[in-house]
C-alpha cells in the first residue's frame, strides 16, 4: 500500500509551489495545478449530483448511482494521470461505458430540435453544472497537453465524453423526475 496521510498540513507549500506524485515541486499556478483543480473540482461536482439524486424521487436509483460512482473513479484515475506526469491509468473500457449509456438513454428521449436551457428539476440543474465544469476541465488539460505532450489521448476523450454523457443525463434526469425542457427562445426580446 502506498503512503498514508498521517498529518494533513505538511507547510510545504506555504512557498506557493506544491508536489507532484512524481516527486518534483511546482509552482501552484502551474497549468498542470490549474488541471488538477478542474478535474478535482468536477469530482465534487459529481458527488453533489450523486447526492442529489440519492434524496430525489426518481424511481431506480440504483444503476444511477452506479454510473456516477464509476464517474468518480475515473475521474480519480485521471488525478493520478494529471500528478504524475507520463502516468497512465484512464482505460478505454470508460469511454465506451459512458457511450453505450448515451446510446440507451437517447433511445428514449425526443430528437432536440432547439437548445435547451442549463435549468430544470435540481439533479438536472446539478448534471448541467457538472458539464460546465467538466467542460473547463477538459480545456485545462488540453493547455497541459499542448505545452507538455504527455496527456494520454483516452484521457482527453473521457473528459469529452463525460460531457456528453452529463449532457444526455440532464435531460434523461429531467424525464425521470417528470419535469419539461425549458427550450431557449432566440427572440427572448420580442416577447417582453
Amino acid at each position: 500500500m502506498g503512503h498514508r496521510l498521517s498529518k494533513i498540513y505538511t507547510r510545504t507549500g506555504d512557498a506557493g509551489t506544491t508536489g507532484l506524485g512524481d516527486g518534483s515541486r511546482i509552482s501552484k499556478d502551474d497549468l498542470r495545478i490549474h488541471a488538477l483543480g478542474d478535474v478535482d473540482e468536477l469530482n465534487a461536482a459529481i458527488g453533489v449530483l450523486r447526492a442529489q439524486i440519492t434524496v430525489s424521487t426518481i424511481e431506480h436509483k440504483a444503476p444511477w448511482d452506479k454510473s456516477l460512482s464509476l464517474v468518480q473513479h475515473w475521474l480519480f484515475d485521471l488525478g493520478g494521470e494529471v500528478c504524475i506526469p507520463n502516468f497512465n491509468l484512464v482505460q478505454a473500457v470508460a469511454i465506451e461505458y459512458l457511450e453505450q449509456e448515451i446510446d440507451q438513454w437517447n433511445e428514449n428521449l425526443p430528437m432536440l430540435k432547439d437548445f435547451i436551457l442549463p435549468s430544470g428539476t435540481l439533479a438536472c440543474s446539478f448534471a448541467h453544472q457538472a458539464r460546465a465544469i467538466c467542460r473547463r476541465a477538459e480545456r485545462s488539460l488540453m493547455a497541459v497537453h499542448a505545452r507538455d505532450q504527455n496527456i494520454q489521448a483516452t484521457s482527453l476523450q473521457l473528459l469529452n465524453r463525460l460531457s456528453d454523457w452529463l449532457f444526455v443525463a440532464s435531460r434523461a434526469l429531467q424525464r425521470a423526475e417528470q419535469g419539461t425542457e425549458v427550450l431557449w427562445q432566440k427572440n427572448i426580446n420580442e416577447i417582453i
